[in-house]
């Protein structure tokens, strides 16, 4: 099977996807822009997609639930169809989800290679924490990555929309937030624009 256009997007919001996936219990959370908008209590920007994050040991499930869409690994800037009973090979990181009938890409689900007990960072895998650190839920009981660590997500590429996240959220940080955003920056990216901006701890 072909992969759709990559720009052939039309997400679904943080609240549809977790009607579809009602009663999978809680190791998904959404991540990226939107984790930080559910954080914010309100949308802040357009968003182009829709990213979460699953356990590895349970992505072919996540698939399963989700078996109205057809799922595409990528990986080293190729799409490669990965049909529901596929293994995710070990170099694989995220998934885009296909509504084939609609013609165009809902999700793009990403690997967390933590366990039941601890998130960890796949970029470094020294920084971890309890997974109840890591993941906060909304009053709705939608799941999502803390501010602090979607922000660390975001500096490596630190683009347009990325800057626009980090300006609005940084008011918000708490002093302990905004000190972990800084040694983790000065840890992995030295030298970042925002490290000067999150001030001393």
């Amino acid at each position: 099977m072909n992969p759709l256009p990559e720009d052939n997007w039309s997400p679904w919001s943080p609240s549809e996807l977790q009607v579809r996936l009602e009663g999978m219990g809680e190791d998904w959370y959404i991540v990226g822009g939107w984790a930080l908008d559910l954080w914010h209590g309100r949308q802040t920007r357009e968003h182009e997609d829709l990213e979460f994050s699953v356990l590895s040991i349970r992505s072919q499930h996540y698939r399963r639930a989700l078996s109205g869409l057809e799922f595409f690994s990528v990986a080293d800037g190729k799409l490669s169809h990965l049909p529901s009973a596929a293994v995710v090979p070990s170099n694989v990181w995220q998934q885009w989800g296909a509504d084939v009938a609609a013609g165009c890409w809902r999700v793009d689900m990403m690997v967390d290679r933590g366990t039941h007990d601890h998130w960890v960072y796949k970029r470094d895998p020294a920084l971890r924490m309890p997974r109840t650190t890591a993941i906060r839920t909304t009053e709705y009981g939608i799941p999502y990555l803390a501010p602090s660590i979607v922000l660390l997500f975001k500096a490596k590429h630190a683009r347009e929309k990325d800057h626009h996240d980090f300006h609005i959220a940084l008011p918000r940080l708490k002093r302990q937030e905004r000190a972990d955003l800084r040694r983790w920056l000065e840890m992995l990216h030295p030298g970042h624009a925002w490290i000067e901006l999150l001030g001393s701890e």
